[in-house]
């Protein structure tokens, strides 16, 4: 027989072989009380958040949803779920992956007296998926935030204070995923009209949350500790591994995901670790890695950013993407853009928080105040820069609305986040003369203002707004 014609009938038998295997879908179970099952919805057939989690994933997965109205994760709970048979038919199916959301009835009066339990019955829950054949990967969820205002009922400072720390403790020693649903609504009260339970867009929310954290591709042979070298000590970061290490003569850390998403993305925070952390726990569910080194109180200057540029070196060799996500609340702009202006490629995208850019202003303003009146950041600046006169003051061109051009010149994207009403950096001598500048030199920029706001908060309750322009530039591998 031709040799061709042999070639052709083997592939053709290959690919009928193939098409005639069944395709074997990822098995989902969700496990939870009356959100999961979709309470209050017209079709929770349809609006349940399982049921556009289904949706949104498509035919290669099969979402069940198994929640029961009421339940509780506690075994001494006034409906404990362990008595379901819903519990006993999720375990039967043998799922791929489990979520669990569990312990807003938990945190009832009725049942507070046994929260001292919470976390061994939700280990045991755990446990009980996890030795499973099928070995799932399992997604514990915060509790939906609560507006009931009697105390008796689902109690959202329970959730907040005793409920929510339990789960992190656990996701912390356990290694076990943690998604944040708490602070998805938590400034959203019309999407829970009965204050406990959210309708259509809500669910839409939660789905829309839970897809992210399930479709990232993931990387799980990478573990950035192992890669590190340096002497480090472990914590908890909300429930998730930190890292804590010295680095030429600097304090570092390195907060690190459960699962490192593919091409491991990553966000350099520039200053005040850990404040209005809520962005960086949502990319952490995401895959990313968070890291910080310290530097203060070098606003920016050249030490600094020959101090970065080695730190850089030190997140590349051990394996963190090309290009970083820049992230600074308050001065911590000057640090992120300084840098970026000074690399250009290595940045991913930038998100500043209330950021101090116009520093020429804030040092002139500063040399007017009697001397009782100048703070330690502004006699730091002066040393930093070498400033030793009034007119080398005057004269000072280094800091981020000097350096425009370089920062336009990188094309990477700029969200900024702006409460109007800031009083300690004033929008229109910073953001506003920022983002004026960089459009008139086509810069890709982004300003979501926060009317009647101050400097403080930082960040937004729900930093969906946050996460998405991040996940949105930062390249997927």
């Amino acid at each position: 027989m031709n040799n061709r014609i042999t070639y052709t009938l083997v592939l053709f038998a290959c690919a009928w072989h193939i098409q005639a295997q069944p395709i074997s879908k990822i098995k989902i179970a969700c496990i939870g009380a009356s959100i999961t099952w979709g309470a209050r919805l017209k079709d929770p057939a349809k609006e349940s958040y399982p049921a556009q989690l289904q949706t949104k994933l498509g035919d290669s997965y099969e979402v069940h949803n198994y929640g029961v109205s009421s339940c509780t994760m506690l075994r001494k709970g006034d409906k404990p779920y362990w008595q379901m048979p819903e519990y006993l038919a999720a375990l039967a199916w043998q799922p791929d992956m489990v979520t669990i959301d569990l312990g807003g009835n938990d945190s009832k009066l009725v049942n507070r007296v046994y929260l001292d339990e919470y976390e061994k019955d939700c280990r045991d829950m755990i446990q009980s998926f996890a030795s499973l054949p099928s070995h799932p990967r399992i997604i514990l969820l915060q509790p939906v935030v609560s507006f009931v205002t009697d105390t008796t009922g689902i109690w959202d400072p329970v959730i907040v204070n005793r409920i929510i720390p339990l789960l992190k403790d656990l996701a912390y020693a356990d290694n076990i995923e943690l998604v944040n649903m708490h602070s998805l609504l938590i400034d959203k009260p019309a999407l829970i009209p009965d204050k406990i339970h959210p309708e259509l867009e809500g669910t839409s929310l939660m789905a829309k949350s839970l897809y992210e954290v399930i479709s990232a591709w993931r990387d799980s042979t990478f573990d950035i500790f192992d890669k590190l070298g340096a002497a480090k000590t472990l914590s908890s970061f909300h429930g998730y591994l930190c890292a804590d290490f010295v680095f030429n003569g600097r304090n570092c850390k390195i907060a690190k995901p459960k699962i490192a998403a593919t091409g491991h993305p990553w966000v350099w925070r520039a200053r005040f670790w850990g404040h209005e952390p809520q962005a960086d726990i949502a990319l952490l569910e995401r895959g990313y890695h968070i890291v910080y080194c310290d530097v203060a109180e070098l606003l920016g200057n050249k030490t600094c950013i020959a101090l970065w540029n080695d730190f850089y070196q030190l997140m590349r060799h051990a394996g963190l993407a090309e290009k970083a996500v820049m992230e600074g609340m308050s001065r911590g702009g000057v640090y992120v853009f300084n840098w970026a202006a000074a690399n250009p490629k290595k940045v991913a995208c930038v998100y500043v928080d209330n950021p101090l850019l116009n520093i020429h202003v804030w040092a002139e303003e500063m040399l007017h105040l009697p001397e009782g009146k100048k703070n330690d950041m502004f006699e730091s600046f002066k040393k930093d820069y070498n400033l030793t006169t009034t007119r080398a003051v005057h004269d000072f061109n280094e800091g981020p609305i000097s350096q425009v051009r370089q920062i336009v010149k990188g094309h990477y994207p700029i969200l900024i986040l702006c409460a109007d009403e800031d009083e300690a950096v004033p929008p229109n001598e910073n953001t506003n003369m920022f983002e004026k500048k960089i459009k008139e030199l086509n810069g890709n920029i982004q300003v979501i203002h926060k009317p009647g706001f101050k400097h403080h908060p930082h960040s937004l309750p729900d930093p969906t707004p946050i996460v998405d322009f991040i996940v949105k530039n930062t390249p997927r591998y």
